[in-house]
């Protein structure tokens, strides 16, 4: 494995120019009767901020540890820079791994945790306090090397974890829900540090996730997995604005679908908008009628339940730019709907059959 100058050296080559970091051509694995990867094939650039995402049993977890080399595939093969890894040991590969659950060693400190892989690959004591040094600086735990887990917060014990694996400058770093056990707030600033944390030493990072936030937030790429399978592989802008099927459009964020003329289209609930009494949409605009079942107001929006007169249901997302005080008021009454016929996607023709992208 190569060195890396330093820890926090960024690396940033356009994402076309970029070599793979991992191969996964045509990767099943069974359980008894279970098939709980399918034939899954995919690429991922190097310094790409990659996550598998998708609902519990859909694979995700599995594919990881085939990559990681915890399990052994039934069939395909498996690269990692080049390299043919399918029946490498996890030992010899080059990634490392960061668990939900940190996998500490509570009788060491801190520093000795982050050092710990260093002394097993037998570095120099020199270079193992460097790299620690640098670690603790990267994941902002500067002196506190001295310190034992059990006193350190949930996210401190995760940035522990996270040092651990990065002083081993592994090629690609593997990420099994690494925030599942951190409560809302946290996570979210987490999220962003992991992100920034990934910029800097453009390490490939391949994260798993139910959470679609997460996957929204931070990632280059997302490959959505159902029952072994990727459903859908894109950006999270691909995702979220072209969904391919009603899988994906209701697993990543909100959606409405109805059918409509022999199709079966799905609008996302921000895009739905609430006409004025006697306001006159622009031309081509789709116009739904119907009456408000419920109003629920979050702070931010206020959300709309719309039975429509044409049969099937609305939820409505409209932002509070100014007060939602009087929106109690339009429960019971009848409403008219508007979108552009853009903003809904249509997913009643037949999926096109899944392919590497």
């Amino acid at each position: 494995m190569r060195e890396r100058a330093a820890l926090a050296t960024p690396q940033a080559p356009r994402e076309d120019l970029r070599p793979a970091a991992l191969r996964v051509e045509g990767v099943s694995k069974r359980y008894g009767r279970v098939l709980a990867v399918d034939n899954v094939s995919l690429t991922i650039a190097e310094g790409e901020f990659f996550t598998l995402l998708g609902p519990s049993g859909s694979g995700k977890t599995t594919l990881l540890r085939l990559i990681a080399g915890f399990e052994r595939p039934d069939s395909g093969r498996i690269e990692l820079g080049g390299k043919d890894v399918t029946a490498v040991p996890p030992y010899a590969r080059a990634t490392n791994t960061v668990f939900q659950d940190y996998a500490l060693f509570p009788h060491m400190s801190v520093a000795a945790n982050i050092e710990y892989g260093l002394k097993v690959r037998h570095l120099a004591r020199e270079d193992r306090r460097r790299r620690v040094a640098e670690g603790l600086t990267l994941v902002r735990l500067v002196g506190l090397g001295h310190r034992q887990p059990s006193q350190l917060s949930g996210g401190q014990r995760q940035r522990v974890a996270l040092a651990r694996a990065i002083v081993n400058q592994p090629e690609v770093l593997l990420l099994d829900e690494p925030l599942g056990a951190l409560d809302l707030k946290l996570r979210q600033e987490m999220q962003i540090e992991l992100k920034r944390i990934q910029r800097e030493l453009g390490i490939t990072f391949i994260y798993v996730t139910h959470d679609q936030d997460e996957a929204l937030t931070m990632s280059d790429r997302v490959a959505v997995l159902a029952g072994g399978r990727i459903e859908q592989l894109g950006s999270p802008v691909d995702l979220y604005e072209r969904p391919t099927n009603e899988f994906v459009a209701g697993f990543i964020g909100v959606s409405n679908v109805i059918d409509r003329d022999g199709r079966r289209l799905v609008v996302r609930p921000e895009r739905i908008r609430l006409l004025d009494p006697g306001e006159t949409p622009g031309p081509g605009t789709h116009l739904e009628d119907g009456t408000v079942q419920d109003v629920i107001y979050a702070g931010m929006v206020t959300r709309y339940a719309v039975q429509l007169d044409r049969g099937g249901r609305l939820l409505v997302v409209e932002q509070n730019r100014e007060s939602a005080a009087g929106a109690d008021d339009l429960r019971g009454r009848k409403v008219r709907l508007a979108w552009r016929p853009d903003q809904a996607f249509d997913i009643s023709a037949p999926q096109a059959e899944r392919s590497e992208q």
